[in-house]
């Protein structure tokens, strides 16, 4: 998307609040509140998200707010792409695009930008994003295993161990712990709070750690 499809867009749709945001990793800080108190905080970094559909009930069996962010290069976009996210300004498609499942805001347009507003300094949030992953792993890293003896000729340091049965009935049951890929998982964190909102920087800042790498995408919601 041009800065001149961007600001149309924003014009002809105007700044909406919804009751969430999508932002992306930073990286984590300390910070000090009215009391003096250092305060572990991750900040995220928000960049301009815009209304690409618009669902309803009657049309689409629920009601919700699809928003799109960053410009896609003209060779990766497709022209299902193309089409669907024209009305919201981009000429080529979007790198991210979102669901927020919520009541229709008052005059919401194609187009619209979505505030950073949306969110507040106090609100308390859920926090869902993708833990980094780790790849294969075996027992010990992915499930904590204690291990077997370190020395005296053991031979068995870091393997999982017995994992079968007796006769009856013959079989490793169902959610046994084995080694495998560890990490890379959808992770949500309830009761979040905001700690600020910089609007003039594009940054929000929340208590505590944030699952996922930087520059991950991370969903909050109220």
């Amino acid at each position: 998307m041009s800065d001149v499809n961007v600001k149309a867009a924003a014009e002809a749709g105007g700044e909406i609040k919804l009751d969430g945001l999508f932002a992306f990793k930073e990286g984590m800080g300390t910070i000090y509140n009215e009391k003096g108190e250092a305060v572990p905080v991750t900040i995220l970094r928000y960049e301009p998200w815009f209304v690409s559909q618009i669902k309803t009930q009657e049309k689409d069996g629920y009601a919700a707010l699809q928003v799109a962010c960053g410009p896609k290069k003209a060779k990766n976009a497709t022209a299902a792409e193309k089409g669907h996210l024209k009305g919201a300004g981009f000429e080529n498609g979007a790198r991210w695009v979102r669901e927020l499942r919520q009541e229709l805001p008052a005059g919401v347009t194609l187009g619209a930008k979505v505030s950073i507003a949306s969110l507040a300094k106090g609100d308390v949030v859920r926090l869902t994003g993708t833990s980094k992953g780790h790849g294969f792993t075996g027992v010990q890293k992915r499930w904590n295993f204690a291990g077997g003896p370190a020395s005296h000729g053991s031979k068995f340091h870091r393997i999982p161990g017995s994992s079968g049965n007796r006769t009856w009935p013959g079989r490793v049951m169902p959610g046994k712990k084995f080694p495998g890929h560890y990490g890379d998982e959808t992770i949500t964190v309830k009761s979040v709070v905001v700690i600020d909102v910089l609007p003039e920087e594009g940054v929000l800042m929340v208590k505590g750690p944030v699952p996922g790498a930087r520059n991950s995408l991370v969903r909050l919601v109220k």
